[in-house]
């Protein structure tokens, strides 16, 4: 016997959130199907807050800094809820839709336990819609991995960084120390 998965298109999970039934879950949809998310633990909720923080303080209002908010991919039928996303401050667009992937400068997961995800399915899932700058910060091995230039599905530019500082793409004259990000 052989089992299919029903997938889900945007339009019936923006239903199912609009509804409330998934008001008190911890999930995500990625690539039609819905997947749970892992809870935050204090560290990552910290140092989440803290980046988010540091780049509402550095861009002001040059972009609009989203903390564990939706984005939509519709290419992929995915609205994953990145940790951070900085994005093009639109104003009230957002209260009628979430950003798609040209509003969007750079995304950054915070992850523990998360890992794999973060650097497998979601690297090839942001890729593959074209953000131009993904980070993965990894918190059990106290680093940062850059993904840039993303072409045919995959980022070819990849940098694991634990020192040092970084411009993000979208605004190089901005500079981050790698431990502040840590």
């Amino acid at each position: 016997m052989t089992l299919t998965l029903a997938k889900w298109t945007l339009d019936k999970y923006q239903q199912l959130v609009e509804t409330g039934l998934l008001d008190h879950e911890l999930v995500e949809l990625i690539n039609g199907e819905i997947v749970e998310m892992s809870p935050e633990g204090p560290e990552h909720a910290y140092r989440n807050t803290s980046a988010a923080d540091r780049f509402r303080t550095l861009l002001g209002d040059r972009a609009h800094i989203r903390d564990a908010k939706p984005i939509t991919l519709p290419e992929q039928t995915s609205e994953p809820q990145p940790d951070i996303a900085i994005v093009a401050p639109l104003g009230i667009t957002y209260a009628h839709r979430h950003p798609y992937p040209e509003d969007i400068f750079l995304l950054i997961e915070y992850a523990k336990t998360t890992v794999a995800k973060d650097t497998e399915t979601k690297r090839k899932l942001y890729a593959s819609v074209r953000i131009q700058e993904y980070w993965v910060v990894n918190l059990k091995a106290r680093e940062l991995i850059v993904y840039r230039d993303p072409y045919d599905g995959d980022y070819q530019s990849i940098q694991t960084l634990t020192i040092g500082r970084l411009f993000p793409i979208a605004f190089p004259d901005v500079t981050l120390s790698i431990t502040e990000l840590l």
